[in-house]
């Protein structure tokens, strides 16, 4: 199957899930008000989007140089290390414990979690916040985000690692390929092999969780619809021998730090702090003399 179709099918489910949600958890009134005002909502929220955007081009176009840099300069490949942590936790590898209870419906469903409902929970926010009287929940959303990829270029570039279904086909099996294959169209396009650790699945999927039980009075539909999805995409990721369990718990941790920084933090006051940090820098000491 062709790139086009893969994105033309996953438009189609995704949209029609948005859709649906839209109705159900933010309601047809609030999205028709939302869609009248869009421009002052925009306006708010422009800088954050900005930021975002900023680091999603330069995670797509340092890629080569990235690659290049960890696997020929760096050369920090923990690997075997991520494999050791999962045996000495529970004395067993916990990607082999989820793959021994395969079932076609079980591949199915986990399969559709980690490409629809995943690419569905990422998005759903951003419409449920823009809905929202304030834009103050879709900044913190846009925020989180932003951390989310900016902490996890960085960590793709210090540290080279495999998934279990690029270490060992024998033990682990690739079940998303196998089950779906003409996903590997899409991912091909989108990811590279080492970007394991920490699981960006799992980091965003909980960041979407963690803010959706931070802003629950809004939308209290939303948190059981958002936990389901975001514990079902981090066992996906295993499910299917894309990630080890220590690339999920430092993908939540990543969550963690990027709600964190989200709620506490606003682009606006990180770029006025920067302004101040280096305006003091450099400055001149005769500026205040006459």
């Amino acid at each position: 199957m062709a790139l086009i179709d893969v994105l033309l099918e996953l438009t189609l489910v995704v949209v029609t899930m948005l859709v649906t949600a839209t109705l159900v958890i933010v309601g047809p009134r609030n999205a028709v008000t939302a869609l009248r005002e869009f421009r002052w909502r925009l306006e708010t929220c422009l800088l954050s989007f900005a930021a975002l955007a900023v680091v999603l081009l330069l995670r797509w176009s340092t890629q080569d140089v990235v690659q290049r840099l960890e696997r020929n300069v760096l050369r920090n490949n923990i690997t075997s290390y991520l494999f050791e942590f999962d045996r000495a936790l529970f004395g067993t590898d916990p990607v082999v414990v989820l793959q021994s209870f395969q079932t076609d419906v079980l591949t199915s469903f986990f399969v559709f979690i980690y490409i629809y409902g995943y690419a569905f929970l990422l998005l759903f926010p951003f419409v449920a916040y823009f809905a929202l009287d304030e834009m103050e929940e879709l900044s913190m959303l846009v925020l989180a985000f932003t951390a989310n990829y900016a902490i996890g270029l960085l960590f793709y570039t210090l540290f080279i690692a495999f998934g279990p279904r690029n270490v060992d086909p024998l033990l682990f099996e690739g079940l998303l390929y196998e089950a779906f294959p003409q996903s590997r169209t899409l991912t091909n396009e989108i990811n590279q092999n080492t970007n394991v650790f920490p699981s960006l699945h799992t980091s965003l999927a909980m960041t979407v969780f963690f803010l959706a039980w931070v802003t629950r009075e809004k939308y209290p539909v939303w948190v059981p619809v958002s936990g389901f999805l975001a514990i079902s995409v981090s066992l996906s990721t295993m499910y299917l021998g894309i990630h080890w369990f220590a690339d999920v718990v430092a993908g939540t941790l990543l969550a963690l730090v990027s709600v964190y920084i989200g709620v506490n933090y606003t682009i606006d006051g990180i770029v006025a702090s920067a302004r101040r940090f280096f305006g003091a820098r450099f400055e001149s000491p005769n500026t205040d003399k006459e």
